[in-house]
């Protein structure tokens, strides 16, 4: 590594030279979520007392003083990069003006983002992580996940990785793109760890989220059932960002998080799904609504904590989905 190597020049020479991003302004936006995501893992890695901070999110969770941390350091990222208008987050569930200039809004962007997914499980020191959303222009509301010009996903866990889709449009690549940066050099560079992620048509591996949903879900409890008897490997936390991205990790493997009568739906369009679905379609895996045959991506973003039931993942382990969930 150089002298004059960095965790911004880095990654930016990556996406401008490696996968031939087009929009300069884009880079700086990913650039950014790098930043943030360092910033976060810093925080992880000197966490140590679960202290609440009094307040709850909109979703009615009790805040800890990390989550609120790992918020903050998001919007001071996002607000020094000078792309974004627009932030929104599960912790700040607002559209938050972040541009220091209200005139121009030409050439920036709109971000959606879950700071820190899986806070429920950060004392047994599983890993956690952060997803990012990024939408063209000012404003989510009103939006799809397909209008998304980049995602990534954060994962913190013995390695800090940083897992970005980029469609198509968003390149000179003739194919979408999904690659992994490492943060390595004592936290100094990125370097890239997988070059392409690309999701085989099937893999026995199963992620099945809200358990409790197949106690009064008899078509959900009949999947888990299958995915048991024909011996498929369980791989699960209880994190949704490490349980898809072990999808990622192997390329092949389902999630699923089916909601039911007693135990509704959690995951949010826009924090969480979205971002995530757009990786796992460029990976080349299918995504669908749990109750209905569409792509979450086709999902309107028409309340910011709208919330829904989904399967992720290969495709014929998807198309296995349908089958038992969609039928009769």
């Amino acid at each position: 590594m150089s002298k004059e190597e960095s965790r911004e020049s880095t990654l930016s020479k990556i996406l401008k030279e490696q996968y031939k991003v087009r929009d300069l302004n884009l880079i700086k936006a990913l650039v950014a979520l790098g930043e943030a995501s360092t910033h976060i893992s810093d925080l992880l890695t000197n966490y140590v007392s679960h202290t609440y901070a009094g307040t709850q999110n909109k979703s009615g969770d009790e805040q800890l003083h990390l989550d609120i941390d790992c918020d903050n350091a998001v919007f001071d990222a996002v607000r020094k990069a000078g792309v974004f208008s627009i932030a929104v987050s599960e912790e700040t569930p607002v559209e938050t003006v972040v541009s220091s200039n209200e005139q121009d809004q030409s050439g920036t962007f709109s971000l959606g983002f879950d700071p820190l997914d899986g806070s429920s499980i950060i004392d047994a020191n599983f890993s956690v992580g952060s997803i990012f959303g990024i939408w063209p222009g000012r404003g989510v509301l009103g939006r799809t996940g397909r209008d998304q010009v980049a995602s990534a996903v954060t994962l913190y866990g013995p390695r800090t990785t940083l897992c970005i889709a980029l469609p198509h449009a968003s390149t000179d690549l003739d194919r979408n793109a999904v690659l992994e940066v490492t943060l390595t050099g004592e936290k100094s560079v990125w370097e890239v760890s997988r070059d392409f992620i690309d999701i085989k048509s099937s893999g026995k591996i199963f992620a099945p989220g809200n358990l409790r949903a197949s106690n009064d879900n008899e078509k959900y409890n009949a999947l888990i059932q299958h995915w048991i008897s024909e011996r498929y490997t369980l791989r699960y936390t209880g994190g949704m960002v490490p349980d898809v991205y072990h999808i990622f990790a192997k390329s092949k493997g389902v999630f699923a998080n089916v909601s039911s009568e007693k135990a509704k739906a959690k995951l949010r369009l826009l924090y969480e799904v979205a971002p995530m679905g757009l990786i796992v379609e460029c990976a080349g895996g299918l995504t669908t609504h749990e109750a209905f045959d569409r792509s979450v991506l086709d999902e309107i973003i028409d309340d910011l904590d709208k919330r829904l039931g989904v399967c992720f993942g290969s495709s014929d382990e998807v198309k296995l989905y349908k089958t038992f969930m969609f039928s009769g």
